[in-house]
């Protein structure tokens, strides 16, 4: 800080100790006038309740005196009394370092040996596990939840399951990560009310849901016009515009008719932040290692 908000903290230390001193060593010595019955004659209740009038305790008195003392020490040691480093030349910015510097030292060879395992080996490691947990906790469960259940409201996709936008391999997932990715459903609006409900009775049918037959024909003939450039003539998606598969029963937005209308009618936009300029390679290996943990596919490829 500069010299004269230095000079002003320092101010204001020795004006409020010095206040708070004086009122310690004078309260126990004032004399308040009191009544021949020791009240000073204040009530209350209309007279049922008279104030009292005691000496501090003794302890109250070395309680406070004991605070003084160590405020005093406190402000000799550690910085504080403005601009003063004080005698331990104690900093936070310096404990941060040494403790990041401590944490460092323990936790390198344990990603050293990590990051030389591939995702999957990664991800049946008990350890790597518990460390891609905390960073998951820490950077991902704001839109895929705790259990990387995902989120239907924010098109977060729920991590446990098989089904993949962009692709469930490691390299992919990681892409994923590193990269980030954005989605664009654009809205349909324009082909008309009528049309986008059909539309909504042919997806319905693609994923064996009850459908009005006749409303999912006529939507046929619009999808194989209109739709098919990203979701594929039978519907199945494609990973690489992360178009999703309407065959299967997973959902991103929901699978309702109301939810597949919205998604018709007004578009949806899917976004992924690119998380390389925040984690790590090595943070990075471990998200795919625990994305592929939490959607069993390690198991599946060990076996």
């Amino acid at each position: 800080m500069s010299a004269g908000w230095s000079w002003w903290v320092i101010v204001l230390i020795v004006f409020n100790l010095g206040v708070t001193f004086f009122l310690f060593v004078w309260a126990p010595r004032a004399k308040i006038p009191t009544l021949p019955d020791g009240t000073t004659g204040h009530v209350w209740a209309h007279g049922a309740l008279r104030e009292g009038m005691h000496r501090l305790p003794g302890w109250w008195i070395l309680i406070s005196l004991a605070m003084y003392v160590a405020a005093a020490v406190y402000l000799v040691l550690y910085p504080g009394f403005g601009n003063t480093s004080g005698l331990l030349d104690w900093t936070s910015h310096r404990e941060l370092a040494q403790a990041t510097a401590a944490n460092d030292a323990k936790l390198d060879p344990v990603l050293q040996r990590l990051t030389a395992m591939s995702a999957e080996q990664a991800a049946r490691d008990p350890q790597a596990q518990a460390l891609a947990m905390r960073l998951f906790i820490d950077n991902c469960t704001a839109c895929h939840g705790r259990n990387g259940f995902g989120n239907p409201l924010l098109g977060a996709p729920n991590m446990t399951d098989a089904d993949w936008l962009y692709g469930g391999s490691a390299d992919e997932i990681s892409t994923s990560i590193r990269s980030g990715r954005s989605g664009v459903m654009p809205a349909w609006n324009a082909l008309g009310a009528d049309t986008v409900k059909n539309l909504v009775q042919y997806v319905l049918s693609l994923s064996g849901q009850a459908h009005d037959v006749g409303m999912a024909t006529a939507g046929e003939a619009v999808f194989k016009t209109t739709c098919i450039a990203c979701h594929g003539p039978e519907g199945k998606g494609n990973p690489a515009l992360g178009a999703p598969n309407l065959t299967d029963d997973v959902w991103l937005y929901g699978g309702t008719p109301a939810a597949i209308e919205t998604s018709i009618d007004q578009g949806r936009q899917g976004h992924m932040p690119a998380w390389s300029p925040r984690l790590s390679d090595a943070d990075i290996h471990l998200l795919t290692a625990y994305v592929l943990h939490l959607s069993n596919r390690a198991d599946q490829t060990a076996r």
